[in-house]
This record gives structure tokens, C-alpha cells and sequence, in this order.
């Protein structure tokens, strides 16, 4: 069985960084100890070695699909740059955010999920991938016909998780229908008088559709055993609505108030890493690094920027007491592969997947110098 040892390692664990070494045997960790490793063994010359980190919730890869508003990519070739960006990132798990928002008035959101999931597939089947990749369906309930999709895409693919989005004006992320158009029209260029007709026929979709799509997505996830995610919650009502619906994770909230209420719930509270990063909400909502100080943080995720992810892990300890590198790091790890029910990853210990990630951190930013997944280096 071959076998791995690297030595002279700041070992980050689950309680604890640890100077050691760590054998990798047959893909799973094998031995951590203290001090020097006791045969030949790869030097980490005094480097982090981190638990491979888990990504619940990118959208990355649409960037890599449509590089230019109104330029589609190859997909293949916009998979596998994607699948590089993530692993070289320090991800070895990653849940592909994939659209299933049918607005075909919306630069880039005429829902390529089932291309993408396809091509994912191909790629991974062909052993192209570095990552291990896992579908998560970004589900609009106000849309029309997004249930079907859905549906479609479930018998299609093996998918784990499905958040419940509603980005209607006036509603969630978007409490003003003036906070919906101003970000709106930044993305997409759009004129007034197309902005009229998107939150027209948007209020009107969400009053036909979104009561009905939800009930209809969180029953279709119950029945065939995939998590669920609540997106953007702002109010008590929402925390009310995601724990009667049996929602594992919420993304994003936008309220401190709704960030303490699924906390509370036992809902795990996601927040985007590049809110850590750049030190707030680009778009005026919570910040991170709040919720954190009042201990209702439990997952990081890249969102649109997979670096983030390790500037977060070991920018936090540094801005709030009582939260060390282990604690930051299981936020990227640990915590998201507990949300996801992974238990074989996430954590450096014996017994568990090999998905290591090598830091150095002498430098202005902690570096990902080196990545492998089941003890096989991928990037």
C-alpha cells in the first residue's frame, strides 16, 4: 500500500496545531504524531498542513461558462479551468451552485444547469477532475416551472443539497424594490425600461408561484434525502419557515436577527468568505465578521471568489478573540462536511480521507502551496 509521510508540519487539528508529522496510507490518514516523523519523509519546512476545505456554495463556474456578458465559453474547457481555480484554492470537495432560474429576460440566467451538471459528469467520469464534485441546485421558487427542473435534474444527477432562493423585489436579499433595481442594473446594464419589466413580471410570479414552489422543492428534498438550504433570510418569519421545512443550513442571512434565530435553531449559519475578506456585505447586508464575534458563524463559504476561503480561515483569529486557526479552519472543513453529512472529511485525523491542503503563510497572505485529495496531489 503506498504510503506518504510529511515532517516538520504545523498540523492544524480539530483542538489544536500540533508541530508533527503525518503518514497517508491508501488514501486515508494513517498516523499524526508529534515531532519528527519516524522514517524518510517528505519536509513541509515548518508549513500549515490544513484539512482539505469543503465549498457548500459556489457560483463560480457560471463565471468560467459566461467569461463576458453574452459570451458563452466551451463548457468542457470552462469546467476543468473552473475545477483548477477550486483545487488550487486548497477545495477538495466543492458543491457546484448551478442556476435552476428560468428568466430568460436576465443576462445569463436562462438556467444552464443541465449543461453544466453534464458536463461535470463527463469531466469527472474521464478522471479529468482534481476536486470531487457534488451538485447543488440554486432553486428560484417565484419562477415558473422551476420544480420541473428541479425534478429533472435530480433523476439526472446524484444532487445533495438545494437552497431555496426568492430573489423578487421586496422580498429577502431585496426588502426595497429600489435596492433590487440599483444591483440589478450595476450586473447587467440594463435600462429603466427593461428594469420595469423584470420587477413587474417578477412580483407577479412570485404571487402565482412561490408559496406553491416551495412547499412542492422542500417535499421533493425530504423524499429523496437531500439537504436543504434557506437563502438569504432577513425576518423571524423566515427562520420560522426554515425550521418547519427542515432546513440544515442558511445562506447568507442578511439581519443579525435572522443570523441569531437559525443559530439558535440549530440551522448551521453560512456567510460568504469574501465578507471576512473585504470586511463586510458588498451589498450592505451583515457582516461576517458580527456574527462571528457573537458566535452564530458556522461555515464560510468562497461564494464568487475561491481564495477566500483561506484568507478567511487565517484572517479570523486575528479579528476576533476567542476564535483560534483551528476554530476558523473547521468553519471551511469540519462544519461544512458535518452540514453536507460527510463525515470521512474535513478534519485531519486517522482514519479519514487524505484531502490535505500545505500553507505557507510568511508572506502578506497565506499561500496554498500544495493540495491532496485521498493522497493523491492534486494541485
Amino acid at each position: 500500500m503506498t504510503e506518504t509521510v510529511f515532517a516538520n508540519a504545523r498540523l492544524v487539528l480539530p483542538d489544536e496545531v500540533l508541530h508533527g508529522h503525518l503518514v497517508v496510507r491508501g488514501g486515508r490518514i494513517a498516523e499524526i504524531g508529534e515531532g519528527a516523523a519516524p522514517r524518510s519523509a517528505l519536509d513541509m519546512g515548518g508549513d500549515y498542513l490544513l484539512p482539505g476545505f469543503v465549498e457548500l456554495h459556489t457560483d463560480h463556474v457560471e463565471g468560467h461558462l459566461y467569461p463576458r456578458p453574452r459570451v458563452m465559453w466551451n463548457a468542457f474547457a470552462a469546467v476543468t479551468a473552473y475545477d483548477a481555480a477550486i483545487a488550487s484554492a486548497g477545495i477538495t470537495t466543492v458543491f457546484d451552485s448551478l442556476r435552476v432560474w428560468p428568466d430568460k429576460r436576465a443576462i445569463e440566467m436562462a438556467g444552464d444547469a443541465p449543461l453544466l451538471t453534464a458536463t461535470i459528469r463527463q469531466a469527472s467520469e474521464a478522471g479529468l477532475l482534481r476536486a470531487e464534485h457534488h451538485v447543488h441546485l440554486r432553486c428560484e421558487v417565484a419562477a415558473d416551472g422551476v420544480v420541473e427542473d428541479a425534478e429533472a435534474l435530480m433523476e439526472a444527477t446524484d444532487v445533495r443539497l438545494i437552497s431555496l432562493m426568492d430573489h423578487t423585489p421586496g422580498q429577502r436579499q431585496f426588502l426595497t424594490e429600489e435596492k433590487f433595481r440599483s444591483y440589478y442594473k450595476k450586473k447587467s446594464g440594463l435600462t429603466d425600461a427593461e428594469m420595469d419589466i423584470i420587477v413587474t413580471e417578477r412580483m407577479k410570479s412570485h404571487k402565482l408561484h412561490a408559496g406553491a414552489n416551495r412547499a412542492r422543492l422542500v417535499a421533493l428534498a425530504h423524499a429523496r434525502g437531500i439537504a436543504l438550504a434557506s437563502h438569504d433570510d432577513a425576518t423571524d418569519e423566515h427562520v420560522t419557515e426554515a425550521v418547519k421545512d427542515g432546513v440544515a443550513i442558511a445562506e447568507f442571512p442578511t439581519t443579525d436577527r435572522a443570523a441569531d434565530g437559525s443559530h439558535a435553531a440549530g440551522i448551521r449559519v453560512l456567510m460568504g468568505a469574501p465578507n471576512i475578506v473585504r470586511g463586510g456585505s458588498h451589498t450592505g447586508n451583515v457582516a461576517a465578521e458580527s456574527l462571528a464575534r457573537r458566535g452564530v458563524l458556522d461555515i464560510m463559504s468562497s461564494d464568487y471568489v475561491p481564495g477566500s476561503l483561506l484568507l478567511a480561515a487565517f484572517a479570523l483569529p486575528g479579528l476576533v478573540e476567542g476564535i483560534g486557526l483551528p476554530q476558523a479552519v473547521a468553519m471551511v472543513s469540519a462544519n461544512p462536511a458535518a452540514a453536507a453529512g460527510l463525515a470521512d472529511r474535513g478534519r485531519l485525523a486517522e482514519g479519514l480521507k487524505a484531502d490535505i491542503v500545505r500553507v505557507a503563510d510568511a508572506g502578506p497572505a497565506p499561500v496554498a502551496r500544495a493540495v491532496w485529495r485521498d493522497g493523491e496531489r492534486v494541485a
